[in-house]
C-alpha cells in the first residue's frame, strides 16, 4: 500500500484537554438535574465572515444539535462581504443583544482582541473556531491541526509526483489558519521532499478569478509546473479551471470542500482536498460555550478563585480532519447531510 493510499482514509481523532469533566457532569445529572440545561430563551450566537460560504453550514448545524439537546437557542450571523470592519460591526451588534456566548471565526486575529476582551468583561464567553485570536481572552479555540493539514497535503502531492517536480502555492495572507497551512505545506516539501521545487507563489485572497489568472501566469512562466496548493476552496475553483484549459497535468489540492469542489474532485479536475471535521467544531464549540457561561459548574484544583479567571479553561480542541478524494467525496455533500439529518439548514 502506498503512502498516499494510507492518507486517503485518515481522519484525525478528536482530542480535548479536559480529563473526565464532561463525563462526570453527565453522571452527576441523576443527583443534580441542573447541569446541561439552558434557561428558556437563552441564546448563543455564531459569527463568521462571508456568511454565505458553505464551510460554515455544517459547523452551525452541529452547534444547533448540541444546543437543542440542552434546550438552548442559537442564531447564525455574519457579514456577506470579505471585510474585517463589517464583521467587527456584526460582532458589536451581537454584544448589544447580551448573548449567552459567541462562537466566532475571526477574519483576522488582532482587530478582534479588544472586542473579545470586552465581551469577556461583560460576562459573555467567546470561543473561536477554525481561525483564532490567540492574544485575546477567548476561552477556547477549536480547530483541526493546520500544520498537520499542510503536511498531509504536501505528502499526497509529492507521492503522486514520485517525489520530483515543480509546485506552486496560492495564499490568503493575514488569515491565521490559512497562513499556517501554507507554511506547513512548504516546510514539509523542503524537509521531506528535496526534489520538489517551489517555483511560484501568489496571493489569490480566496478569489477564483485571481486564482485562475495566477495559475495561467505561473504555468506560462514554468512549463513543468506539476501541482498547485491553496489553503481554501474558492481559489481552487479558479485554479482547477486554469489547469483544465491548459490541458496539463497540474494537480490542484486545496483545503475545505463544497459541492462544486466535490464535483470537481469526482471529475478528476481537482486532485484532492483536506477538510476539517466541521460538525465537531460546532458541536464542541457549543459545549465549550455552555460550560464557559456557567463557571459555577466547574471547580478545578487551581488558583481560579484567587485570580478571577473563568475556570472553564480549555485552550485548544482538535476537531480532526479528513482527506477527501474521488473515492469518498460522496460522503461530504451538504445536501445529502441535511437529508440524512432531516433538517433544512442554517435558517431552520
Amino acid at each position: 500500500m502506498s503512502k498516499f493510499s494510507k492518507l486517503k482514509g485518515v481522519i484525525c481523532g478528536l482530542s480535548i484537554v479536559m480529563g473526565t469533566g464532561l463525563a462526570a457532569g453527565v453522571q452527576a445529572e441523576d443527583q443534580n438535574p441542573l447541569p446541561f440545561r439552558c434557561e428558556p430563551g437563552e441564546t448563543f450566537y455564531m459569527n463568521v465572515m462571508v456568511s454565505g460560504v458553505e464551510y460554515w453550514f455544517p459547523v452551525y448545524e452541529m452547534m444547533k444539535q448540541a444546543a437543542e439537546q440542552m434546550g438552548c437557542d442559537t442564531v447564525y450571523t455574519g457579514t456577506p462581504e470579505y471585510d474585517v470592519n463589517k464583521q467587527l460591526a456584526s460582532f458589536e451588534q451581537i454584544l448589544a443583544r447580551n448573548p449567552a456566548g459567541i462562537l466566532l471565526h475571526p477574519m483576522n486575529p488582532d482587530p478582534f482582541i479588544e472586542p473579545i476582551n470586552r465581551a469577556a468583561e461583560m460576562g459573555i464567553p467567546v470561543v473561536t473556531f477554525a481561525a483564532d485570536s490567540p492574544n485575546s481572552n477567548r476561552v477556547s479555540f477549536i480547530t483541526s491541526d493546520n500544520n498537520e493539514e499542510g503536511k498531509y497535503a504536501a505528502d499526497a502531492i509529492a507521492e503522486a509526483m514520485n517525489g520530483e517536480g515543480e509546485y506552486a502555492v496560492l495564499e490568503n495572507p493575514g488569515q491565521d489558519n490559512h497562513d499556517k497551512r501554507v507554511a506547513a505545506f512548504i516546510a514539509r516539501m523542503e524537509s521531506n521532499w528535496p526534489n520538489m521545487e517551489l517555483v511560484a507563489r501568489a496571493a489569490s485572497n480566496q478569489d477564483p478569478t485571481r486564482a485562475y489568472n495566477a495559475v495561467m501566469s505561473m504555468a506560462q512562466a514554468n512549463p513543468n509546473l506539476g501541482a498547485v496548493f491553496m489553503p481554501e476552496a474558492n481559489s481552487a475553483l479558479g485554479a482547477a479551471q486554469a489547469a483544465v484549459e491548459l490541458d496539463r497535468d497540474i494537480k490542484v489540492f486545496n483545503a475545505d470542500v463544497n459541492a462544486k469542489i466535490l464535483d470537481m474532485i469526482k471529475a478528476g479536475e481537482i486532485f484532492g482536498a483536506v477538510n476539517p471535521n466541521q460538525g465537531i467544531q460546532g458541536y464542541m464549540g457549543m459545549m465549550m460555550l455552555y460550560l464557559a457561561s456557567r463557571p459555577g459548574m466547574i471547580d478545578p484544583m487551581n488558583d481560579y478563585q484567587r485570580s478571577g479567571f473563568n475556570p472553564m479553561g480549555v485552550p485548544f480542541v482538535d476537531n480532526g480532519f479528513s482527506i477527501v478524494t474521488a473515492e469518498n467525496a460522496d460522503d461530504f455533500y451538504w445536501g445529502d447531510y441535511l437529508e440524512r439529518r432531516g433538517t433544512r439548514g442554517i435558517n431552520e
